[in-house]
């Protein structure tokens, strides 16, 4: 549910694009965002960081777009995005003493520090490559390649990831319970 949320705008943009034109796409897609923050942060009674990152950037570069009429600026904003995620990733251990993804994860998995550590760097250089792609994408393929780059590229490189991802700590790590022990409630038929 919550990649289907994550991914809502993207799909929004993806369906008003081929309805329509970049910029009535550019339009549903600063809308959707609007609506994915403002959605999440009334179910969870706090704002996401990621989604305020992602929205202050459709915001700046969806209004540049529409005010210029020039669609490059909402093409960059996945590499930006991106490149922010890289360094965050990068950097949040420098601050935080725990790598961002040992931040996210460690309720459910044990890993030694180094492997958290490699762990974020596997983020970081997906985010990197991700972003990346992107720009490759923009300036050697046409807008319509770009627009299916954005939502079945960046879907796929992402879900291909991810699972790379599981499988490399379905080997390393230990998963931790999320359920409490049972208490022992059997009746004692010891009366011997």
């Amino acid at each position: 549910m919550k990649l289907l949320l994550d991914f809502f705008p993207v799909f929004a943009f993806f369906i008003a694009y081929k309805a329509y034109d970049i910029y009535v796409a550019t339009s549903v897609l600063i809308v959707t965002f609007i609506a994915q923050f403002l959605f999440d942060w009334k179910r969870n009674g706090k704002i996401n960081k990621m989604h305020l990152t992602s929205l202050v950037l459709v915001l700046v570069f969806g209004g540049i777009t529409l005010f210029l009429r020039d669609e490059k600026f909402i093409q960059w904003k996945p590499t930006v995005v991106n490149w922010l995620f890289a360094a965050a990733f990068l950097l949040a251990p420098v601050f935080t003493r725990k790598t961002l993804v040992q931040r996210l994860m460690e309720k459910t998995v044990q890993l030694p520090t180094g492997l958290w550590t490699q762990l974020n760097s596997m983020w970081v250089l997906f985010f990197l490559l991700s972003g990346a792609a992107n720009l490759y994408v923009v300036y050697n393929y046409d807008e319509e390649t770009w627009v299916n780059f954005k939502l079945f590229g960046m879907l796929g490189l992402t879900f291909v990831f991810i699972l790379l991802q599981g499988v490399w700590l379905s080997r390393k790590a230990t998963l931790l319970e999320e359920s409490q022990p049972e208490p022992d409630n059997a009746p004692n038929n010891d009366q011997g």
